[in-house]
């Protein structure tokens, strides 16, 4: 089956322009949309809480999810990353259209795909150890909890990614897509470009 998936986050926004790209893409490569599955709901809401984890919940082997763009499924690096790997292990594809990215049984997309869900899970458990350790620390020292007023963030989503965004630079995606991709500006992907 092939599935059309539109999100967007308020009732202000409307859904006709997602609906209208993808029809169109449709049309252009001979395809049609079996299902679609449209939400107003926030993107940093969990699959599950949304209508998005009963589709992933139910795709098949070979069934297609066309999207306008991978910023639809969700609105953080790791969501998106573990959503991609769900739709992998099932044996389906996922295409967005802007960003023009194809996640199907090809072996580029097979070893991204192997990348993410290691990346995202490698990811969760540091996260979580650090933070864990790091509380522990600042509760035994009286220490008050939180970021003071005015100081900026020194750390960036993508940390700890340089090896899937060097393979995805390598395999020819523009400094401009992976920017998109991640959520992130292209300094920041160029920075981590530096750092591998």
């Amino acid at each position: 089956m092939t599935y059309g998936y539109i999100r967007v986050s308020t009732d202000k926004q409307t859904v006709e322009n997602q609906r209208f790209e993808i029809t169109r893409f449709c049309q252009k490569n001979n395809l049609q949309i079996d299902s679609w599955i449209e939400e107003t709901i926030s993107g940093t809401l969990t699959p599950d809480k949304r209508q998005l984890g009963g589709l992933l919940n139910h795709i098949k082997k070979d069934d297609l999810i066309i999207s306008s763009e991978l910023s639809r499924l969700g609105r953080s690096l790791l969501m998106i990353m573990s959503i991609l790997n769900l739709i992998m292990e099932r044996g389906a594809k996922i295409w967005t259209i802007k960003d023009n990215y194809r996640l199907g049984d090809d072996i580029q997309s097979k070893v991204l795909a192997f990348a993410f869900g290691l990346s995202a899970e490698i990811e969760r458990n540091l996260i979580s150890q650090r933070t864990k350790e790091a509380l522990q620390l600042k509760k035994a020292q009286n220490v008050k909890l939180g970021r003071p007023v005015g100081r900026k963030n020194t750390h960036s989503i993508i940390d700890g990614l340089e090896l899937p965004i060097s393979k995805m630079h390598d395999w020819g995606m523009s400094v401009n897509h992976i920017a998109k991709f991640m959520g992130v500006s292209r300094n920041s992907v160029n920075k981590c470009l530096r750092r591998v």
